[in-house]
């Protein structure tokens, strides 16, 4: 596992992929499967409007699970 910034997930996810993934795939016995999971806290909470707009999303790029969790 690996925690990325935020900031820099766009950077840090080519150079994962260019340094770690291809290497694995190179493998003709490799059968690679890469997750990404994204974790968000939000004190005040989400409003209407980013829950409709991240689920929407997230319909869209075919994300396997998405959803918000009350705390």
């Amino acid at each position: 596992m690996a925690i990325v910034d935020p900031a820099r997930v766009d950077q840090d996810a080519s150079l994962i992929a260019s340094e770690v993934i291809t290497h694995h795939v190179a493998r003709d016995d490799a059968k690679v499967k890469v997750t990404l999971e994204i974790e968000v806290d939000l004190p005040q909470g989400a409003s209407e409007h980013l829950r409709r707009t991240v689920t929407e999303n997230s319909k869209t790029l075919r994300f396997i699970s998405h959803g918000f969790e009350a705390k």
